[in-house]
């Protein structure tokens, strides 16, 4: 089964003390794929073909210019900016009749190619295969490991973005009575560990108000950072950041 292959970065993620044990492999997922971007690979032909024509997402961009390779991006932008140039001058010349009364102008093909260039990106393409086999190995550890199952269990949840992917691809690689009790576990993991989190924020939120200030802060000091990473999936240091 070729997703066991994928069996390390899965445990060593879920032994990790954090927020979402999936942002830890997305994020190295992520890592992997902006160097690859950046390193020797970016001269392949067969590489430039598909950045080429896919681009970036806005996300990725800033990632690939923080990697200081400004060589290397000026060169990936020029051809991709050559040949979707070209690609958009000929379908808008295709586009030039003009409309009449009876029939508008028909710009569908030169909005659908815009439509699919506003939306590509070969940094999230690459990450996207490997992370699907990330979630099936999950699963398929949940369903015969036992102690993966515990190491499950007993994790401080999810962020809301990877509790959607979570119950999403169970749907595609389990089922029956398990399919069943992994929603159960995964729904219950997902709000105790979301109800211990807004209850730090809240308490962090009281500190601010004079009749607690010589009140412990209990678990509540990083309570912000660890709001942020179960509701918007933020990356990186975010003790740094907020």
């Amino acid at each position: 089964m070729k997703e066991l292959l994928y069996t390390i970065p899965v445990n060593d993620a879920f032994a990790v003390d954090c927020e979402c044990p999936i942002c830890i492999m997305y994020r190295e997922l992520e890592k992997n794929a902006v160097e690859f971007t950046m390193g020797p690979s970016y001269m392949e032909d067969d590489v430039r073909e598909v950045t080429d024509r896919m681009g970036f997402c806005t996300e990725h961009t800033r990632k690939l210019l923080k990697m200081e390779n400004k060589l290397g991006i000026s060169l990936i932008l020029h051809s991709h900016m050559v040949k979707t140039n070209k690609d958009i001058s000929k379908i808008a010349q295709e586009s030039t009749k003009p409309s009449t009364l009876f029939k508008k102008k028909d710009i569908t093909h030169l909005t659908s190619y815009l439509n699919t260039l506003n939306t590509s990106c070969y940094v999230c393409d690459r990450i996207e295969e490997t992370f699907k086999r990330y979630l099936r190995t999950i699963h398929h550890l949940w369903a015969n490991d036992d102690s993966f199952r515990r190491k499950y269990e007993n994790s401080k949840g999810f962020c809301t973005r990877h509790y959607e992917d979570l119950l999403k691809h169970a749907l595609l690689n389990l089922s029956g009575a398990k399919l069943d009790e992994f929603i159960a576990v995964t729904n219950k993991i997902y709000m105790e560990n979301m109800e211990r989190v807004t209850a730090d924020l809240e308490w962090f939120i009281d500190k601010f108000d004079y009749r607690h200030k010589d009140e412990p802060w209990k678990n509540s000091k990083d309570a912000l950072p660890r709001s942020v990473v179960k509701t918007v999936t933020i990356d990186g240091n975010l003790e740094d950041k907020i």
